[in-house]
Parts: C-alpha cells; structure tokens; sequence
C-alpha cells in the first residue's frame, strides 16, 4: 500500500473512531502512532521511535510524546492530545520541548489536525515557524 492510500484509510479510520477514543493514550494509539507507521517509522523500534523522551530543563518531569531519531539524536518531536483537545490550548509546549533537545522539527497533533513547525539552525531563536494540515 502507498503512502496515499495509507493516508485515505487512516482518514477513514479517524472518521470511525474518533468519538470512541475517550483518552490521549487512545489517541495515541489508534491515530498517531498509525501516522508515524505511515511515514515510513518503526514505532517499536526504539533507535527510530522514543516514546516519552526526556525534554526537561527545569526538573518537573516534562517528556515529549515520540521523538523521532536519527544517528540516536532527536530530529522531529512529536507532542500529542486528545482527539477532541483544541491545539490552541497547547502551542506554546512543543517550542519549550523544542529547547531541551537537538530536534529542528516538531509537530503538535490530536491525530486529526497536525501543526508542523520548523525552528532555524540557531538555537538562541525563540520564533517557530508553523504550517497546519487538517
């Protein structure tokens, strides 16, 4: 199956489940992981896919959903939500997530709507910039 259709079903799939799914851990099974599967990851293997990876500058336990790897050093993270959570609510977390790790690239999710962001090459930066796909 091609990565089109792998999107169409996942599509279909949203449609089906989300009012069943009542948690963010459901969310995260049954809509992003599937997604990260689509895009060409391994979700169970643990040199590719991080599930709650330590993104914590100030001692409170903060952890990103999935980080994404590549030669063991973080490249896309990922932060997820329940399916019916308003992203709003949330877009300033991903950018503090973003300045404890080496990642350059991250998305906000509640596997229905994702918000891809970017951060430049300097790390002193403070602005994202962010495109959506719903």
């Amino acid at each position: 199956m091609d990565f089109k259709d792998q999107i169409m079903q996942l599509s279909e799939k949203i449609v089906k489940q989300r009012d069943s799914i009542a948690t963010e851990e459901a969310t995260k099974t049954s809509l992003i992981m599937p997604m990260i599967v689509a895009l060409g990851y391994d979700v169970f293997n643990p040199f590719e896919v991080v599930p709650e990876m330590d993104c914590d500058l100030t001692k409170r336990g903060d952890k990103i959903d999935y980080a994404i790897m590549k030669d063991n050093i973080p490249i896309l993270l990922i932060e997820c939500k329940h399916c019916r959570q308003n992203l709003d609510l949330h877009s300033t977390q991903l950018a503090k997530y973003y300045a404890a790790s080496n990642a350059r690239f991250g998305v906000l999710t509640n596997g229905v709507e994702y918000r891809f962001y970017s951060m430049p090459t300097w790390r002193n930066r403070t602005s994202w910039t962010k495109s959506r796909s719903s």
